[in-house]
């Protein structure tokens, strides 16, 4: 056996060994994939648990996803998410440039998270948080949690690849974690969640690609499909709200995108409501786990 491989199924093993039980009051995390404008679902999926009153005790995030679970994590409301989000365009994170690695640098998302977050280090944030990025030498994740600069890993999380040029951090070349992690419920696991939220953006299928962007984003797509089980496996419930006939840029269609982040949720929210009975009565065992729900 290969030892990548190996390594894997100890670590599958050990999960299941750490994981909480049923009914011993289980946390719970938020994962949250990629999509670019289309991340602006996820601001509609953490309203509802606002509005329902699901604690939301770790939360991590991938490209758009870990945009909004920055902010939330550092104590921005969805409502204040929202008033950014509708005026976010694309020149708020990225200045065109002329480099061999990539069409836009990043440098300006940095002027745009500092409006957004109000607390800007993970030891500092109000709900613990992970970022994922991807390493482009060794094809694996890198997992930005407990102690750092957050600015730097949204960066690193969210250039994509072949149109940001990659962040350069520690010695390595960081890309969109997408690459290496499509939805990050491995890490919430590893943080201590005994139940995973795990919402999955997707995308519309380019079957007739008409520029170089299409064609990269349907090798996304690809490679999404082939390591799709893998974080479903870590997932109790996996939504994905209706936002695959919208484009990868459509930031104008920000209401739009909530509200259906938002349908997502209210459809999730019988299920979710057996999770909280099991947090409020311990002795009551549940038989809700991995189900996966799509809205």
């Amino acid at each position: 056996m290969e030892e990548a491989g190996f390594r894997s199924q100890f670590r599958d093993v050990l999960t299941r060994l750490i994981r909480p039980r049923e009914g011993a009051n289980p946390k719970i995390g938020v994962a949250l994939g990629g999509g670019f404008a289309r991340g602006m679902a996820h601001i509609g999926v953490l309203r509802v648990l606002e509005r329902h009153r699901v604690p939301v005790d770790y939360i991590a995030g991938v490209s758009a996803g870990a945009i909004v679970a920055s902010a939330y994590a550092s104590g921005t409301s969805p409502d204040e998410i929202q008033s950014v989000a509708q005026s976010m365009r694309f020149r708020d994170v990225a200045r065109w440039t002329i480099s061999r690695l990539g069409f836009a640098q990043s440098d300006r998302m940095e002027a745009f998270l500092r409006r957004l977050l109000k607390r800007f280090r993970f030891e500092e944030m109000r709900v613990p948080l992970a970022i994922v990025a991807s390493d482009l030498g060794s094809g694996r994740p890198v997992i930005f949690r407990d102690a750092g600069d957050v600015v730097i890993a949204i960066r690193a999380s969210c250039a994509y690849p072949g149109l940001f040029t990659p962040v350069r951090h520690a010695g390595r070349y960081l890309v969109d974690g997408m690459v290496s992690m499509e939805v990050p419920a491995s890490p919430l696991r590893q943080m201590g969640a005994g139940r995973v939220l795990s919402v999955a953006l997707p995308n519309a299928e380019t079957l007739n690609p008409t520029s170089m962007f299409s064609v990269v984003n349907r090798c996304f797509q690809i490679l999404a499909s082939r390591t799709e089980n893998e974080w479903r496996r870590r997932s109790d419930l996996v939504i994905s709200p209706r936002v695959g006939a919208l484009a990868w840029d459509a930031f104008g269609s920000c209401r739009e995108l909530i509200q259906a982040g938002e349908a997502a949720a209210e459809a999730a929210m019988p299920l979710i409501e057996k999770w909280l009975a099991s947090r409020r009565h311990p002795a009551a065992r549940s038989h809700n786990a991995a189900v996966p729900l799509t809205a």
